[in-house]
Order: structure tokens, then C-alpha cells, then sequence
């Protein structure tokens, strides 16, 4: 059974601040192979893959050294969680060729958002006004960033629109899931699982890829599981409703990340858009913190 470590605020804001450092590493990586940055584009199927590749590699060696205590697992809601998973990630990736990566990342936190009303049929949860407010606001704010007034809405704000999507009803299995499964057997169990869907969709898209594509997947799937690693911890140190906006610094990694290397800052819409679901991220998270706080 998984032993809750002892609380850490300053180390949870630091380790959550890490892992979003890293995952906007692993969508620059993501468009540098879905460019021709570092070789003939790759297949954002064939990205995903290598993502779960070596995410479960990198998961195994962790496993083997922590040697954590394993319970049976729900096979069923992990592969409905996996298959969600894959598929958000794999959109993610898609899109990170078409789009800014702050744009890409901003449109990826609706997934809270959407998990919430998806949680509405799926879980029977009541939704108040507050809520349906902050949801509102965040998918004005995604709305901003299709930058729908040339009459056609962005393939890749779609792709990220999608993603979100995806990772908001990964949400409402990982809520089944937590509680009941330690952290690390969830981590490996998903990266199995993921890594067999994304081996079974690869196949029709597989081509060689160069000795630096090789090296940027291995890249990419040690940067993810290193990504939840930390993630995993922040949230063992710190209340989930602390941590959370510590993550959205991933906005800031991902605009420098891709001004670095590609050239490519955050315009005024793409600030406009991202603050705009940031609000609207962050009323919805006050108010998950408000629900759950002790009566006293």
C-alpha cells in the first residue's frame, strides 16, 4: 500500500514547477520531430509511440529502485484511462507541429475544465453557477486562440482542442483509479498499456527515423516519466489545490522554449487567449479548494 510522505509545501511548488519544465519539454521535442528540425517529419503516431517507449523504460528502471508495494490491478479502468491517455497525447504532439507551443499548452489546461463537465453524465456530479462560470471563461478563452476571424479555426488549435478533450475524461479515470492504486503501479500500468495501443498504431505509419530522432524520442519518454515522477511527489508533499497553479509556469517554459529555439514568441492573442483560461482554470480550482476545505 502507498505510505503518504510528509508535507512539503516549498518542495511541492518546487517539484511541480520541475515537472512543468519538463513536459514543455517534451512538446518542444514533440515538434521538433513532427518538423523537419531534425530529420524528414515523423508521424505524431510514431512521436507517441516513442514516448511510451521509453516513458515505460525509464518508469521500469524508477520501479525497480523504489521498489513500491503493488496491489491488484482495475485492468478495465486502466485501459480506458490509457486509451484516453494515448490518445491526448498523441493529438498534443499533432498539434505542437502546427501552433506555438504556448498556445498548444494553454488549450491543454481546459482539461480540467472538461473533465468537469464531462463528470456531470459520467460520475452524476452537480455542477453550481461558480463552476459553470470558470468553464465559460476557459473556453472563451480557447475560442481566443482558434483565432476564428479569418473564417477558418486553426488545424492545430483543433488537434489541441482535442487533446484537452481527451486528457479531461483521462481525469474522471484517474479519480476511480487514485485512492485505490498506488501512484507508481498507476505510472506503470499506463505506460504498458499505452505502449501496446501506440505499438498497434504505429504500424502503418513506422519510418526509420535518424540517429538525432532516435535520440529525441529517448529524450522525450525519459523527460515524461521524469515529468510524473515529480508531479507524483509534489502532489505526496502537497495538497493538489496548492500545487496546481505552480504547474501553470508549463505556459512560461513552453513560450521560452519554442522563442528559443524556433523563433516563435507569444503574440497579444496567444497572451490574450492563455490569461483568459487561466482565470478561468484558476476560479475553478478556488472553488474545488473552497468545497473541499475542513468546517470549522
Amino acid at each position: 500500500m502507498f505510505v503518504p510522505r510528509a508535507s512539503n509545501p516549498g518542495l511541492a511548488a518546487l517539484l511541480t514547477v520541475l515537472a512543468a519544465a519538463l513536459l514543455a519539454g517534451t512538446t518542444l521535442l514533440a515538434k521538433m520531430l513532427g518538423t523537419d528540425t531534425i530529420g524528414p517529419a515523423l508521424n505524431p503516431l510514431q512521436i507517441s509511440h516513442g514516448r511510451f517507449l521509453f516513458a515505460l523504460l525509464a518508469v521500469s528502471v524508477m520501479v525497480g529502485l523504489v521498489r513500491p508495494r503493488f496491489t491488484r490491478p482495475d485492468l478495465r479502468t486502466h485501459a480506458k484511462r490509457s486509451g484516453l491517455g494515448w490518445g491526448g497525447v498523441t493529438l498534443m504532439f499533432a498539434a505542437a507541429a502546427y501552433i506555438p507551443l504556448s498556445d498548444a499548452t494553454a488549450i491543454s489546461f481546459l482539461n480540467p475544465v472538461l473533465g468537469m463537465i464531462l463528470a456531470i453524465p459520467l460520475l452524476g456530479e452537480r455542477v453550481g453557477p461558480v463552476r459553470w462560470a470558470a468553464a465559460g471563461i476557459a473556453l472563451t478563452g480557447a475560442a481566443i486562440l482558434m483565432r476564428p476571424g479569418a473564417g477558418v479555426v486553426e488545424t492545430g488549435a483543433l488537434l489541441a482542442f482535442g487533446a484537452a478533450l481527451c486528457l479531461g475524461a483521462e481525469l474522471i479515470f484517474i479519480k476511480r483509479l487514485s485512492g485505490r492504486e498506488s501512484p507508481w503501479q498507476i505510472l506503470l500500468v499506463n505506460n504498458a498499456i499505452g505502449l501496446g495501443i501506440a505499438t498497434l498504431a504505429v504500424i502503418w505509419v513506422w519510418a526509420a527515423p535518424t540517429p538525432a530522432q532516435w535520440a529525441a524520442l529517448a529524450a522525450l519518454g525519459c523527460l515524461m516519466a521524469l515529468a510524473q515522477t515529480a508531479f507524483i511527489n509534489a502532489i505526496a508533499r502537497g495538497d493538489a489545490s496548492y500545487v496546481a497553479p505552480f504547474f501553470y509556469t508549463a505556459l512560461i517554459f513552453a513560450g521560452l522554449y519554442d522563442g528559443l529555439v524556433f523563433g516563435i514568441w507569444p503574440d497579444i492573442t496567444s497572451i490574450t487567449g492563455a490569461a483568459v483560461i487561466l482565470c478561468g482554470a484558476g476560479l475553478l480550482l478556488w472553488r474545488e479548494g473552497r468545497r473541499r476545505a475542513p468546517v470549522t
